[in-house]
């Protein structure tokens, strides 16, 4: 077992330089990030390690629906990209550019080791679903989760305030249908 994680780590800090750039494709964290994470996965279990919930989320999630203070397209797209910056890309962003084959199977290969090393330091920790339950992992998985969710439903509203008033977000929100 140990030496599975060992060879994965290894295999991982070779691609790592070829799975992505400095700050993470397609929305995707950074490599390093990615592999961190992966690593200090049985901490997390065990409640050691905690991922903070950044504040805009926190806020989004007591009132994601509440109207802004200032309702002017430049203080909603603020919003929004602050919102971008913690949540990744939304789903109407436009994707990541097609890479030649050799760049898109380094970036497959690379995700794969990161899931191998994800795996199998997931694996070192017995009766996991447990551990995460008696540790309180589990409830902190689902208010992560939660605040993630009021952030996303939060950049919908914004991006749906801006709409009438014809205000662009990247990419921009598709017309309003015209009625005769």
């Amino acid at each position: 077992m140990t030496t599975r994680v060992l060879y994965t780590a290894v295999l991982l800090l070779g691609l790592s330089a070829c799975a992505s750039g400095p700050q993470g494709q397609g929305g995707k964290p950074p490599t390093e990030e990615r592999i961190a994470d992966a690593a200090t996965a049985p901490l997390a279990d065990l409640n050691l390690v905690k991922a903070k919930i950044p504040e805009l989320l926190l806020r989004a999630q007591e009132q994601p629906y509440q109207a802004p203070a200032e309702r002017s397209c430049a203080a909603l797209q603020a919003e929004v990209r602050a919102l971008d910056e913690v949540l990744g890309p939304d789903v109407d962003a436009p994707r990541h550019k097609q890479g030649s084959a050799s760049e898109r199977g380094g970036e497959a290969l690379g995700d794969a080791a990161i899931g191998g090393l994800r795996g199998a330091t997931e694996g070192l920790l017995p009766f996991r679903g447990w551990v995460r339950k008696l540790t309180g992992a589990e409830r902190y998985s689902r208010q992560v989760a939660a605040a993630v969710a009021a952030g996303m439903a939060r950049r919908s509203y914004l991006k749906g305030m801006g709409q009438p008033q014809a205000c662009e977000f990247v990419p921009a929100p598709p017309p309003a249908p015209q009625t005769p």
